[in-house]
């Protein structure tokens, strides 16, 4: 087949192949306000050199230096070194899905040290050798609650991050799945366990709480696993920053427990790529989307290493599999797996305190909107937002998220970051923007 039309009746050719009268067929479904109605502003051909240059000199107007205070789901942490001497090595960048158990031991054996330390992080028995991201393994998560439980009802709470609850909604849309949605309270901020009462009944597979949640919040994981087990429904944990489980206690009481690693020296690249995981009990093992690697022995008694399940569609038959994943981050996994190593259980207990420290010394200089206790996000109120932002871009600093934009309620409020790289004076200047001046 040709790809390219070398004469007008090719291209006729190739659009009544497609069932198209013109090119613009193509585009049909696209919104017309994001399509381009002129040429693009690229000058005619320039040299190798030139176009470096062009893309390095871009770069450096863009972000080059800036310090970040923006978080929500994609945070600005230390990458050390040895996560890309390692990554860059060729038997991890060019490896392929590891079938091939003989000829693959190191591949499962680091993904098999990634699912040990995935459990040890969260308090699970079980963890899979990882997802696309934590959004995408928010609906899985909860498919695999409905597998398990019979029900097509998900109670989710609205600080779980809105994107995440967009992936969800999308998935429910063809898969037959009820969504209900549970506030948070004004003052504290953290989720209304009461409305997630009244919302979980007898049809709720599951319940979808994010802690830290999306303002930051810490949540109550033993009440809300509680009220869930009163209607037989299982709690899912959400978490998109992995270095608050330095801090906070393994949620030993949820169910399932999904989230995104990209703390773990991923570093942020316009949406990715990303990590995501989901850890479950051995009882709820076989349902788990993706698959696992498994520690056995060989011929000879050595310890070895091999996918012990994998339920993807293209194993068994397509209405039996748990899910349609065809891959998994195994090489952004590994990023996760050398950065937890380097770190260790004391070094990550460390970074935890260094963020929570330097988030509250932010928030000394903030007025915050919610009382409730915080991890190393929370919500400020001050000048309006999008003021804020262009003091502090004047400054070469990125600043918060404008959460109007999901929380019309909260249209006046900035979502703030700090991490152990952010520096005082930053911070001050933050305070100041934050106050008008």
């Amino acid at each position: 087949m040709r790809y390219l039309p070398k004469s007008e009746a090719d291209r006729r050719e190739m659009l009544a192949a497609c069932g198209l009268e013109s090119v613009e067929g193509l585009y049909a479904s696209l919104p017309e306000d994001v399509l381009l109605k002129r040429p693009l502003a690229i000058e005619p051909g320039k040299s190798e050199y030139e176009i470096t240059r062009y893309f390095r000199e871009r770069g450096e107007a863009n972000a080059n230096g800036y310090a970040s205070f923006l978080g929500a789901g994609a945070y600005h942490h230390y990458r050390p070194v040895l996560v890309d001497v390692v990554v860059s090595r060729g038997e991890f960048l060019t490896s392929y899905t590891p079938y091939q158990a003989e000829i693959s031991q190191g591949t499962l054996t680091t993904i098999f040290e990634f699912q040990t330390m995935i459990c040890q992080l969260t308090g699970m028995e079980v963890a899979n050798a990882s997802m696309y991201d934590g959004s995408t393994a928010t609906p899985e998560a909860a498919q695999m609650a409905r597998r398990i439980t019979r029900r097509d009802g998900v109670a989710v709470a609205r600080t779980l991050h809105p994107e995440y609850r967009a992936v969800l909604e999308t998935y429910a849309r063809s898969q037959g799945m009820k969504i209900a949605e549970f506030g948070y309270d004004a003052g504290s901020g953290a989720s209304d366990l009461e409305d997630l009462e009244r919302k979980v009944d007898k049809d709720t597979a599951a319940v979808i709480l994010q802690t830290p949640s999306f303002f930051g919040m810490v949540e109550d994981v033993k009440q809300a696993a509680a009220i869930a087990r009163r209607q037989g429904a299982l709690l899912v944990v959400v978490f998109t920053e992995a270095v608050s489980l330095g801090l906070l206690a393994p949620p030993e009481d949820a169910d399932i427990v999904i989230g995104e690693l990209q703390s773990f020296a991923i570093p942020p690249s316009y949406g990715g790529p990303y990590a995501g995981i989901i850890a479950t009990k051995e009882k709820h093992m076989r349902q788990l989307p993706g698959r696992l690697v498994g520690q056995t022995t060989d011929s000879r008694g050595n310890r070895a290493f091999c996918l012990t399940l994998s339920t993807r569609e293209q194993h068994i038959r397509r209405e039996k599999a748990t899910s349609n994943i065809c891959t998994n981050q195994a090489l952004i996994a590994l990023m996760a797996t050398v950065f937890m190593t380097v770190y260790g259980k004391q070094g990550l207990r460390e970074l935890a305190e260094q963020n929570l420290a330097k988030a509250h010394y932010l928030a000394g200089l903030a007025r915050r909107r919610f009382s409730g206790p915080f991890f190393n996000e929370f919500v400020a109120v001050g000048a309006p937002p999008g003021e804020v932002n262009r003091r502090l871009l004047e400054r070469r600093i990125v600043g918060g998220l404008p959460l109007g934009r999901f929380y019309p309620e909260l249209d006046d409020c900035l979502l703030l970051c700090a991490t152990e790289m952010s520096r005082r004076e930053d911070m001050d200047a933050v305070g100041e923007a934050l106050r008008g001046r």
